[in-house]
C-alpha cells in the first residue's frame, strides 16, 4: 500500500485529511504547525489538522521549523511514497521534496499560475475576481511553480468573503484530490508546465493592506472588506483610534464630501463617502478596546457620539 505523509494546518486542510483516511490510504504521519496561543487569554490551542489527526488516531509531528530539524529527519525516515500538502504554512526543504518516490503534491487554492503564495483566497477577493479555483500541483523549490496536475474552477459571488471561499475551496480541493490521486499513484497523471508570463503573487496579507483608503472607489473598498473577512479584518482610524470594519454594503450616493466622511447615520448603518459615487454602509464594526457589534447596537451606545460630517482618517 502507498505510504502517505499529510502536511496541513488550518480548517481548510481538515476535509482533505479526512478524505484520505476514509479512502483507506496509509497515512504514516500528519505534519502540522505547533500549538499556538489564541485569543486574549492566550490559550494554547492545537491547529485544526492536529485535532482531526488525533481523532483519527494518526501520529502527529509538529516542527517549529522544518529545515535542519529532528522532525525533518523523522519524516524522511518514514520513507513515504507521496507527500500531500494543503496549506501547511512552511517551505519544504529540498531534501524532503526529493525524498518520496512519487514526489510531493500540493492542494493550492488558486488557478495557478495566478496567485502563487500564502494568501491566494484573500487576494482573489480583494482584487474583485469573479472566479478562482484549486490547483493540484507537484512541488518544487520555487514557490508554487511546479507542474500542474489538475484544476477546478470555483465562482466567487458578490457576497462571498474569505471565510465562505475557504469553505467552498476546501470542498472543491478535497473532491479534486480524490479524483486525481489514483492517476498520481499509478503515474498516469498529466503534467502541465506553468506559463511564467501569467504568474501573479498573493503574498501574506500585510498590515498596510488591512487599512481602508477611503479615496479608492466603493467597489474596491467593499472587495477589501470582504477579502479580509473574517480575518484579519479591514480597519480604519477615527479620532486617532483604530476601528475594525467587519462588514459593509455598497450603496449609491451623490453626496459631496471628502472621502472618509460620514455622510449619513441610519438606525442600523453608518454610510461613508468613498472616492466615487459608491459609498460604503458600515453594518458590523469593532471600536478599539471594545467587542465586535452590529451597527445598530453601536449607534444606540458609544456611537451616539458620532455625527454626520465626522471623518475617518
Amino acid at each position: 500500500m502507498t505510504k502517505i505523509v499529510f502536511m496541513g494546518t488550518p480548517e481548510f486542510s481538515v476535509p482533505i485529511l479526512t478524505m484520505l483516511h476514509e479512502e483507506g490510504h496509509s497515512i504514516a504521519a500528519v505534519v502540522t504547525q505547533p500549538d499556538r496561543p489564541v485569543g486574549r487569554k492566550r490559550i494554547l490551542t492545537p491547529p485544526p489538522v492536529k485535532e482531526e489527526a488525533l481523532r483519527l488516531g494518526l501520529p502527529v509531528i509538529q516542527p517549529e521549523k522544518l529545515k535542519g530539524s529532528a522532525e525533518l529527519e523523522e519524516i524522511i525516515a518514514l520513507q513515504p511514497d507521496l507527500i500531500v500538502t494543503a496549506a501547511f504554512g512552511q517551505i519544504l526543504p529540498k531534501e524532503l521534496l526529493e525524498s518520496p518516490r512519487l514526489g510531493c503534491i500540493n492542494v493550492h487554492a488558486s488557478l495557478l499560475p495566478k496567485y502563487r503564495g500564502g494568501a491566494p483566497i484573500h487576494q482573489s477577493i480583494i482584487d474583485g475576481e469573479s472566479e478562482t479555483g484549486v490547483t493540484i500541483m507537484y512541488m518544487v523549490e520555487k514557490l508554487d511553480a511546479g507542474d500542474i496536475i489538475s484544476q477546478v474552477t470555483v465562482p466567487i459571488s458578490e457576497t462571498d468573503h474569505t471565510g465562505s471561499m475557504f469553505q467552498a475551496l476546501s470542498v472543491a480541493g478535497t473532491k479534486l484530490l480524490k479524483e486525481t490521486l489514483p492517476s498520481i499513484l499509478n503515474k498516469t497523471n498529466e503534467r502541465i508546465v506553468q506559463d511564467e508570463s501569467l504568474v501573479t503573487f498573493a503574498r501574506n496579507i500585510s498590515r498596510e493592506q488591512e487599512r481602508i483608503d477611503w479615496s479608492k472607489g466603493g467597489k474596491a473598498i467593499y472587495d477589501q472588506i470582504r477579502g479580509l473577512h473574517p480575518w484579519p479584518v479591514a480597519y480604519t482610524v477615527f479620532q486617532g483610534e483604530n476601528v475594525k470594519v467587519w462588514w459593509g454594503e455598497k450603496v449609491t450616493s451623490t453626496a459631496e464630501a471628502e472621502p472618509g466622511t460620514i455622510i449619513k447615520i441610519e438606525p442600523d448603518r453608518i454610510i461613508v463617502k468613498t472616492g466615487d459615487q459608491t459609498a460604503i454602509a458600515v453594518t458590523d464594526l469593532q471600536p478599539a478596546g471594545k467587542k465586535r457589534m452590529m451597527a445598530d447596537v453601536f449607534i444606540r451606545g458609544i456611537g451616539s457620539k458620532w455625527s454626520e460630517g465626522d471623518r475617518f482618517e
